[in-house]
């Protein structure tokens, strides 16, 4: 018996004697490698699959996003989803109609619930419609890297998230007044009507304009708790601007993707009549815009600085129509997002300087 063969026979033979050679050396090292390999995976950055049905099912959920609670970045993604800073198109108007009705006393409550109603309401609404347009949006180059599209966020997770968002909103309307319980769902079905409109009309810029304009006329109703007292006819005057206002600028909105959507069958003004019709049409809107804040005002009761405000306002209008062009749509989201974003803020910050130097609000 061999040196080499003594070792072998002393531990019962049962590891087999080293191949002579390098490339025996090199196939033991593969083998035993093999071996050891769901060993050094335990120690290394990526984590071993669990074992047992349940634990590839709980990585399964992990990897599509389907877990029920909300880690932090899939919240952040959530959040990317409904694009929560876009609130604050329409939440300074309810602001302005909830301030106007509470003159002298602002009563903080209520307006914190008006606060959590408006977001929450908008979050549904932006929620479902990602989920309703989730196949549109994959066939669209511009929004095909939308959270559903790219499996960022999961169905599950959007569907659950606009539920939560749904019964936030209610509840808030239940703890204002029960005028706005029951006036709730009429505030819910256009925000949810909308995506599908744009299958079954040419005007779905028409239902999102209904549906933004509820956002003043609830605030006002939040405060009042009645129709006729004091009369909610100012409200109905803001909500009309704000509703022709965000339909005006979703036409703008809506021409960069003339062209896409004739293809996949998604129907809007630009799509059907052509995007200088369309910039036609949202300047004619805008004009409208303009007139109702202007009665709005005079409904009210403002003053001067209202009318300052109004001016401002008239500007960034002016800027948005002359940077957009039907051969250069290259600038449409700055107009969507930096002049809408002035016109809000502005015409909130003139409106509650001219309640606290005309009506006396206490703040």
């Amino acid at each position: 018996m061999s040196e080499r063969e003594r070792p072998q026979r002393e531990r019962g033979a049962t590891t087999p004697v080293r191949p002579e050679g390098r490339g025996g050396r090199r196939r033991e090292e593969r083998e035993l490698s093999e071996r050891e390999g769901p060993q050094r995976e335990r120690g290394a950055t990526t984590p071993v699959r669990p074992e047992g049905r349940g634990g590839r099912r709980r990585e399964e959920r992990e990897s599509t996003g389907q877990g029920v609670a909300l880690r932090p970045g899939r919240a952040r993604a959530f959040l990317r989803l409904v694009v929560i800073e876009h609130s604050i198109f329409a939440l300074p108007f309810a602001y302005v109609a909830a301030l106007t009705a509470m003159a002298p006393d602002v009563r903080w409550v209520d307006l914190l619930l008006v606060t959590v109603a408006m977001v929450a309401g908008r979050t549904f609404a932006m929620a479902a419609n990602r989920v309703i347009d989730r196949k549109i949006d994959a066939r669209n180059p511009r929004t095909a890297r939308r959270e559903l599209v790219t499996g960022a966020v999961s169905v599950r997770t959007a569907v659950v998230g606009a539920l939560v968002a749904l019964a936030v909103m209610l509840t808030a309307a239940g703890l204002l007044n029960p005028l706005c319980l029951a006036l709730a769902p009429a505030a819910v079905v256009p925000l949810a009507a909308y995506p599908y409109a744009k299958r079954v009309t040419n005007y779905p810029h028409a239902v999102l304009a209904l549906s933004q304009a509820a956002a003043p006329i609830g605030a006002w109703l939040a405060v009042t708790g009645s129709f006729s007292r004091p009369s909610v006819l100012p409200a109905v005057v803001l909500g009309l601007a704000v509703g022709s206002w965000i339909g005006g600028f979703d036409l703008i909105y809506a021409c960069q993707d003339a062209e896409v959507d004739r293809t996949i069958g998604v129907r809007s003004v630009p799509a059907r009549w052509g995007v200088r019709v369309a910039l036609r049409a949202s300047a004619i809107t805008h004009l409208v815009t303009f007139g109702l804040l202007v009665w709005f005002g005079a409904l009210a009761g403002y003053g001067w600085l209202w009318y300052v405000g109004l001016a401002v306002a008239a500007l960034a209008f002016g800027y948005e129509h002359a940077i957009v062009r039907p051969n250069d749509l290259s600038r449409v989201n700055r107009a969507f997002f930096t002049a809408n974003g002035v016109v809000g803020l502005t015409l909130f910050a003139f409106a509650l300087a001219d309640l606290v130097v005309h009506a006396g609000l206490h703040l």
